[in-house]
């Protein structure tokens, strides 16, 4: 037998060949398809998102930790307050407008009970009561104009009111579009 496989020798290594040729092209061809390649358009990336404004105020008097403050735009006077920490026990808040709006560089001060009207001080340095000098009409609270002369509470609350719906005042003459202010007024403040 050996003899046979001898002489046979390479036509048994042909067709062993062969199988194994045939055998892998049947195996190649009947492999599953790769998936077809999808082009897609490239998706515009989301417009960058606008950073909130942002504000900075001087939060000071019956607060836990009076100090420059933070704020987004458009925030109002309770925020101030709890960003310092909140209110101190002895902090008199019927004397102050939680829901005032405020702007850039403004103070808010939160008065103790009992305490007389302390006014801020403004950035120029002067208080913000008309005893000493002029006030500044954009941030005087109804308080601080009734300290000036022939201004009650009524005129001081209009002053204020017109201030928070159309913002501040772009000049001294700006005061005389609220009701009940002239001339006299005016050269006041």
């Amino acid at each position: 037998m050996t003899d046979w496989l001898i002489r046979y020798r390479g036509y048994i290594l042909i067709t062993l060949l062969n199988l194994v040729v045939t055998g892998t092209v049947v195996v190649f061809l009947n492999r599953p398809a790769p998936p077809p390649i999808e082009i897609r358009p490239a998706t515009p990336a989301p417009p960058p998102t606008a950073m909130p404004a942002r504000i900075a105020v001087y939060v000071s008097g019956a607060v836990q930790t009076p100090g420059v403050y933070e704020l987004p735009d458009g925030a109002r006077v309770d925020e101030a307050i709890e960003a310092a920490g909140g209110p101190t026990a002895e902090a008199d808040l019927a004397r102050v407008n939680l829901a005032h709006r405020l702007r850039d560089e403004e103070q808010v001060y939160v008065p103790r009970i009992g305490e007389e009207a302390s006014p801020p001080v403004t950035p120029a340095g002067t208080t913000g009561s008309g005893a000493g000098g002029k006030i500044n009409i954009n941030t005087t609270t109804t308080a601080e104009f009734e300290t000036l002369p022939g201004i009650g509470p009524a005129l001081a609350q209009r002053i204020v009111e017109y201030r928070e719906k159309n913002g501040p005042f772009a000049s001294i003459d700006g005061i005389k579009q609220v009701g009940g202010i002239g001339d006299k007024v005016s050269n006041m403040v």
